[in-house]
């Protein structure tokens, strides 16, 4: 008889566990009991419920640092951990574990639903039988989240939808595997990993004192008030949205704060606002702003960005050091 295997828990709050109260949907520890007992005669699931509870769109740094210790911690001692989250910021906080730890050798896996576990239809139990089934695939040794039955992986995987049951995607990636309700259906993208025991699991510091700031190009609108955020921002990185493939306009007020802002330290990546859209030398268009010293993202979305520059601060990194691990990760 097989041993079964031991997963830890991490039940951060979000909707799949949440009970309505005079003022809406809050937080509830109530799922604890119930959530995982369809599934406990072949894992033996241990619980780390955080106090308080947290609605995702409430998630900070201090968060993440927290559970970034708490899993480098407890990861050794179990076959892996399922996450507990809500979908608001799921795609933002497994983007920064996949990119914050290093020699990851087991399966850390993502999952919450768009309504309670005890809604009516709740696409909760499938879930969560997506994500305890994911415990069952061999070699997997990276961070993913599971949703709809599908499986996909933390890098590039954004909320897409608050309407329906398919609330998540990877545009570039796509799913590794899809769930049937009896077995998996790997896709093209799954690449098993052997096992590597070579380095222990650490975790990449995470300063809660990292500020990234984020500005949004909009035709004819607010380029004079990004040049402003640009000279007078503190925050040491930020996040510009782009056009197409990183496209924006060739203002010189706009292209003279860029260059100022680089210049004094700041690290700026830019990213398409496209959902599939890759910010690469591709137009011309995009070459003063390139000059100016901005590393274009290529296939980043914003959640992976957003863990990208967190890190990147934490680290006081530089921008060349950016445009490597953009290599490195394959999404430049």
């Amino acid at each position: 008889m097989n041993t079964p295997k031991r997963i830890f828990v991490l039940y951060t709050g979000g909707t799949i566990g949440m009970s309505q109260s005079a003022d809406g949907l809050r937080p509830d520890t109530a799922l604890v009991g119930k959530a995982l007992a369809p599934f406990a005669d072949r894992f033996h699931f241990e619980w780390h419920v955080c106090q308080p509870l947290i609605d995702s769109s409430a998630v900070t740094l201090h968060n993440w640092q927290q559970w970034l210790e708490l899993i480098t911690e407890r990861l050794p001692q179990y076959d892996g951990i399922l996450i507990l989250h809500g979908t608001d910021t799921m795609a933002y906080t497994a983007n920064l574990l996949a990119l914050a730890l290093r020699h990851l050798n087991k399966p850390i896996v993502l999952t919450g639903s768009q309504w309670p576990y005890d809604a009516d239809g709740s696409d909760a139990p499938l879930n969560l039988e997506t994500a305890v089934a994911a415990f069952t695939l061999d070699n997997l040794r990276k961070v993913v989240i599971a949703f709809n039955g599908k499986l996909f992986p933390a890098i590039g995987s954004s909320k897409v939808s608050t309407e329906t049951a398919a609330g998540f995607a990877n545009l570039h990636r796509g799913a590794l595997a899809e769930w049937n309700g009896t077995t998996w259906q790997p896709s093209p993208n799954w690449q098993p990993a052997e096992p590597d025991n070579s380095q222990a699991l650490e975790a990449l510091p995470l300063s809660t004192e990292a500020d990234v700031a984020v500005c949004t190009l909009i035709p004819g609108q607010m380029l004079a008030h990004t040049a402003r955020t640009l000279r007078d921002t503190t925050a040491r990185a930020l996040i510009l949205q782009s056009y197409g493939h990183g496209n924006a306009p060739s203002d010189a007020e706009f292209i003279a704060a860029v260059a100022a802002y680089t210049q004094r330290g700041g690290l700026l990546l830019n990213i398409s606002q496209v959902a599939q859209g890759c910010a690469a030398a591709v137009y011309a268009q995009g070459s003063a702003l390139r000059q100016a010293g901005a590393v274009s993202g290529g296939k980043c979305n914003l959640e992976t960005a957003t863990a990208l520059l967190t890190l990147a601060v934490s680290q006081n990194a530089t921008a060349d050091q950016l445009a490597q691990h953009l290599n490195a990760l394959g999404l430049a």
